[in-house]
């Protein structure tokens, strides 16, 4: 099955003194997402943005804008970001007292829904909820802080989200990403995608590169070479 492969940039580690300027150099360096760490210090030990942000940004770029939800509860917040200009919205489970409605609730405001896992959190949440998924997010750090390193176990992790995903399209299910977040970067990146992630969230990796003449665009580039070199059609 050929899978098409998506670089996210996280705002979590630009410069948010320059954040339109910002967003803007890495849609030019080729990105496909923009993505957003949004954290309440309630289910996650840190406080980063909200949706003003978000409504702020999206004149600045024509990409999707990804909203990861690290909050509790979800809801009000999962409706203020689609009104604010997101494209995908995804939360963790264990922060919504109903998973299915609020996937729905998503989708309702024009967005694409998903659902986030920690590296502990077992994959029994997906079950009754496939048809309603347009991603899965599964991160390979502990949600709350970036610049962190790739959890190593989160490879096989990758393997049976991608064998689930795969069984359901195949039984005639609807298409769903499969994304990662969390210490991604040039020298790991083919193994996360050989392992099955098609979606890859970036952050200090590539706000942490900027090359003084190309801006992104180098890191970029040397994230794409590395996926051509996993081998796969994509």
């Amino acid at each position: 099955m050929t899978r098409s492969f998506r670089i996210a940039p996280s705002i979590l580690s630009a410069d948010f003194a320059r954040l339109g300027e910002e967003v803007r150099a890495v849609e030019a360096a080729g990105a496909d997402l923009i993505h957003f760490d949004v954290m309440d210090n309630h289910y996650v030990p840190n406080l980063t943005i909200g949706p003003m942000v978000c409504e702020a940004i999206r004149p600045h770029v024509k990409l999707p804008i990804d909203v990861h939800l690290m909050v509790r509860p979800v809801d009000r917040l999962a409706i203020d970001f689609a009104k604010a200009g997101a494209s995908l919205i995804t939360f963790h489970p264990e922060a919504s007292d109903h998973v299915d409605r609020t996937l729905q609730l998503i989708r309702d405001n024009g967005c694409k829904a998903g659902l986030v896992l920690n590296p502990a959190t077992p994959l029994h949440h997906l079950d009754h909820v496939m048809d309603r998924l347009d991603l899965v997010l599964l991160m390979s750090v502990n949600p709350g802080y970036g610049g962190q390193s790739f959890i190593e176990a989160t490879l096989a992790k990758l393997r049976s989200v991608r064998a689930r995903i795969d069984a359901h399209v195949a039984a005639g299910g609807n298409p769903i990403w499969l994304e990662v977040d969390g210490g991604i970067k040039v020298d790991n990146i083919a193994r996360v995608a050989e392992a099955g992630a098609d979606t890859f969230v970036a952050g200090s990796a590539v706000f942490g590169a900027p090359d003084p003449d190309r801006g992104y665009r180098g890191v970029m580039g040397r994230l794409r070479e590395a996926l051509a070199s996993a081998g796969l059609p994509g």
